[in-house]
């Protein structure tokens, strides 16, 4: 915890008023609001009320917020406190799914974005909050921030269903699935929300939806929620039977002692902290240039992000203090050497110092100790669980054949202008990566013409994928870089513009496959494939920025960008255009259906990452690799790494095998879903599955990452320009082929 808690003016005056204010909602002093099911007995007494003093956490976390502002921040967390006890009390433990449904539906019409007319009438204390809240919070917001907070109140409402179906199962969920949906239900982005109000720093909306902005609050939430995680464990796994907790995640799926998952999920909560400064300072400010923010804007972002950080070192001293939590053991048995002050007016500063080398930032190193090409060999390969069988397309020999001619079109196979000997692929790296096969495993039912393009799509994708680093990697040129990147959209008009002259063989296929696949599209399926491919080629932007500062990345950041670097999205897109997959789009929005997405898309590039590790680590001097990120976060051997990247796999797997058997089902009857769309469905589940299973027999088959492969270009003669070749003087020829390139595009390259 890297910065010290400050206490706002205004507490006494908070807890005056939300005592007051709780008692008005029925919060207390009232029965539990006349719920079907629900306890006649009180979720909150006073005592509760007063013990858990909300008004502190508040004070704490909004240290500079007027005494109104305070007042109506403080109003939103008993609000929030008191839903979770009461969905515990009245629907978690009684288990009352069909109620907690419509509990929770009901809550929408609390929060209109653009109000109309009153609210319906109130049936319980958690109504009564909330009709009172929304219409005293939205008045000077914009409507783009009344969108975000209500999306997120909802969230963490609705999602409270997914904490309540997996205890009913008796069901505990894997870390990857736990972190993503612990921000839903933990309510962090909801708290990021009230930071923008509260500090009158409302992101401007241009920004709101970019990487580091979304970052910045996924760190926060992430950051808030551990540290709840391990304050609460004692009282969510002892006294309420919960299952949602990081340390009991981390203990079930590793096999170790509740400490061990403790410590590991410190560690987390470390790395996350770290993560967020280094998207504020590195990450916030190159986008807020990009975007042209006035000054007043980007004073806006930085109250923002200061309210961040205020809210993450009030919510720890807060958790340290509440009685909410089973913490007065560890307070007594506090090992700080300033803990003789904890009474006293450094108080707040005193419970936070903790001499050690995690707090005086020596794990920091961890990031940055990548050796480039450190001789690791060959892994020796899990078994993998895959319970889906492989299907070949019987069109396989002739998309190979009109493949390999359409990459020696777009100038592929060529010597790259003006390096004699120079190339990022030539034949016998066209056939050892036999992208191709790969294609005709995950469409085994495409007809011919489907086959060709999409096979050419996965040839320019994994071309571009061995270019980029290659090209801009070792030379760190993140300008040209961002330029190369930003003319590919000239290649993808969203009308019927007329395409720009091409100048590489990326973009000379990417203008072919544009060309060739979205003019039957319709504006709003050409704008979401298109983002596919501009998130797929923009995350390799974000890996060339960690190798200019040498960072291996964050475990949780590594997870979710590697669904982008890895094209998952691009490939799963051909597949919708392909079959003709019409899914609703409110339906591919369900927890469940984006579930079932990301799990496939996880096992796809965590498998590529076990197989591709000698080739990126010793070979390539690439660092972007699951079992190199778990290796590092772990201080584990490769091989006890390997381990715990093929459990995810694993892990995922059966996760997406549980949502199609035992939630898939609840979610289409509830959409009333017809033939049709059940068919479509089905169609796409089949899809995920060859997809998946294409992948692992892919990677099984093919010679691209074979050490035999690899040491090829060692065995080659020295180009024809006179640089050396061999191991170790890689740099040296990248370098003369960038020249070269630079030369051969001048200004319009740029």
């Amino acid at each position: 915890m890297p910065y010290p808690a400050r206490l706002n003016r205004h507490l006494e005056g908070a807890r005056v008023h939300s005592k007051a204010w709780a008692r008005d909602m029925g919060i207390i002093g009232a029965p539990s609001g006349g719920v079907a099911g629900a306890s006649e007995d009180l979720i909150w007494d006073e005592h509760d009320l007063d013990s858990h003093d909300y008004a502190l956490l508040c004070a704490y976390t909004h240290p500079d917020a007027s005494a109104p502002e305070l007042d109506l921040v403080t109003d939103w967390y008993v609000w929030v406190f008191f839903f979770d006890d009461h969905f515990l009390e009245v629907f978690k433990r009684t288990k009352d799914m069909a109620g907690a449904k419509q509990y929770l539906a009901r809550l929408r019409a609390f929060m209109p974005i653009t109000p109309s007319g009153p609210p319906p009438p109130v049936t319980n204390p958690v109504e009564r909050g909330l009709a009172d809240l929304w219409p005293r919070t939205i008045p000077g917001a914009s409507v783009a921030w009344r969108a975000r907070f209500a999306a997120s109140t909802q969230a963490l409402l609705d999602e409270s269903l997914w904490e309540l179906a997996n205890i009913q199962r008796d069901r505990i969920a894997n870390p990857i699935e736990y972190i993503e949906m612990r921000r839903k239900v933990g309510g962090a982005p909801w708290s990021a929300n009230l930071v923008e109000h509260a500090v009158g720093g409302e992101v401007p909306a241009e920004i709101a939806a970019s990487r580091a902005l979304q970052v910045l609050r996924d760190t926060f939430a992430d950051g808030v929620h551990l540290r709840n995680d391990l304050f609460s464990y004692q009282r969510e796994v002892e006294d309420e039977g919960e299952n949602a907790n990081c340390v009991l995640v981390l203990e079930r799926f590793l096999g170790v002692a509740p400490q061990r998952a403790a410590d590991l999920t410190n560690d987390i909560l470390t790395s996350r902290l770290h993560q967020f400064e280094h998207t504020a300072l590195t990450e916030v400010p190159a986008v807020c240039d990009e975007h042209h923010l006035s000054p007043a804007e980007r004073a806006r972002v930085a109250r923002y992000t200061k309210g961040l950080q205020d809210w993450q070192s009030g919510g720890h001293e807060w958790h340290l203090r509440s009685s909410r939590y089973m913490n007065r053991a560890g307070a007594a048995q506090d090992a700080s050497p300033l803990a003789g002050l904890a009474s006293g007016p450094l108080a707040p500063l005193a419970s936070q110092i903790r001499l050690t080398l995690t707090n005086l930032g020596a794990d920091r190193i961890k990031s940055f100790r990548f050796e480039p090409h450190r001789p690791v060999g060959a892994v020796a390969l899990p078994e993998f669980y895959m319970p889906y069988p492989v299907r070949y397309n019987p069109h396989l020999d002739a998309a190979r054949r009109s493949s390999k001619a359409w990459a020696r079109r777009m100038g592929m196979l060529e010597e790259l202008p003006g390096i004699p000997g120079g190339y990022v692929w030539n034949d016998r790296k066209f056939d050892a990566a036999d992208v191709t096969l790969c294609a005709a495993m995950i469409h085994p039912d495409a007809s011919g013409p489907q086959l060709d393009i999409t096979a050419s799509w996965l040839v320019w994708g994994t071309y571009f994928d061995d270019y980029f680093p290659l090209i801009y990697f070792r030379t760190r040129d993140m300008a040209g870089a961002k330029a190369f990147n930003a003319r590919l959209l000239l290649f993808m008009p969203l009308d019927a513009a007329p395409i720009s002259p091409p100048l590489t063989p990326i973009e000379r296929g990417l203008a072919d496959l544009w060309t060739r696949t979205a003019g039957g599209l319709s504006q709003a399926i050409r704008r979401q494939f298109r983002t596919a491919i501009w998130d797929m080629t923009t995350s390799w932007v974000w890996e060339l920025a960690n190798h200019i500062q040498h960072r291996i990345p964050d475990p949780v950041d590594y997870i979710e960008m590697r669904r982008k670097t890895f094209g998952s999205e691009l490939t799963a897109s051909l597949f919708r255009l392909t079959h003709e997959v019409d899914i609703p789009a409110d339906l591919l929005r369900t927890r469940t259906m984006r579930e079932i997405e990301l799990s496939t898309t996880d096992v796809g590039g965590l498998t590529n990452d076990i197989f591709s590790y000698q080739k990126e680590i010793e070979y390539e001097g690439e660092f972007h690799n699951a079992v190199l990120v778990v290796e590092n976060f772990l201080d584990c051997s490769p091989a006890d790494a390997v381990r715990v990247v093929n459990d995810l796999i694993t892990a995922r797997l059966r996760q997406f095998e549980q949502l199609v058997a035992d939630e898939l089902p609840i979610v289409l009857d509830e959409f009333g879903a017809d033939p049709a769309v059940r068919d479509s469905v089905q169609t796409y589940l089949t899809g995920c599955q060859h997809w998946m299973a294409g992948i692992l027999t892919w990677h099984h088959a093919v010679d691209r990452y074979r050490e035999p492969e690899l040491n090829a270009d060692r065995r080659l003669p020295a180009p024809r320009f006179g640089a050396p070749s061999g191991l170790g003087t890689s740099a040296a020829r990248i370098a003369a082929l960038y020249r070269a390139l630079q030369a051969n595009r001048g200004d319009s390259w740029r």
